[in-house]
């Protein structure tokens, strides 16, 4: 059987997302017990030149649900700003993702299996698949964000490791 869309798209962000929640659950009790000013944490960078933990929050975001919405648009554009959050602010942006992939249906995302998708930068703009665009484009930076908000907490201390970030894989029942 083939692999759809939806599978690699949304069953996988809906497999991470509660996994960067969790991180996130742990950088929080992590803070408290240690007595970190937790919102210190948002303006975290692995290194100067590098976005701070809010950023990678926002990207890992808009790369899952926003990707998705993208597809149904056909456009998928970087959001014109992100907002100033707070650390418990960004566990509710993470939620709030995960709730509305929760609600949409495998055959919505499945139909839309060959349509073009343009991602537009300004005046610049590429085609892909709807396909192309979440294997080569959407996922890889999804993951990357992902791994870079879990850098900055570990590097932090806060106790996380490997099965952390994999979340409840989908193994066979």
């Amino acid at each position: 059987m083939a692999f759809s869309l939806y599978e690699s798209s949304v069953l996988t962000y809906l497999q991470i997302l509660p996994a960067v929640s969790n991180c996130l659950e742990k950088g929080f009790i992590y803070s408290q017990e240690k007595g970190i000013e937790l919102d210190s944490l948002v303006s975290r960078r692995i290194f100067p030149d590098m976005r701070p933990f809010s950023y990678q929050i926002h990207a890992l975001v808009h790369h899952s649900l926003g990707a998705i919405e993208g597809l149904r648009r056909g456009v998928f554009e970087p959001p014109s700003s992100h907002p100033e959050r707070s650390y418990n602010e960004l566990r509710a942006h993470v939620a709030q993702a995960r709730l509305k992939l929760e609600k949409v249906s495998p055959d919505e995302i499945n139909d839309l299996w060959g349509k073009d998708l343009i991602f537009q930068v300004g005046e610049n703009r590429r085609t892909f698949t709807a396909e192309n665009f979440v294997m080569s484009f959407s996922l890889p930076n999804f993951y990357f964000h992902v791994t870079t908000a879990y850098a900055i907490l570990r590097g932090k201390g806060v106790p996380i490791g490997k099965r952390d970030y994999l979340g409840a894989m989908r193994t066979k029942v």
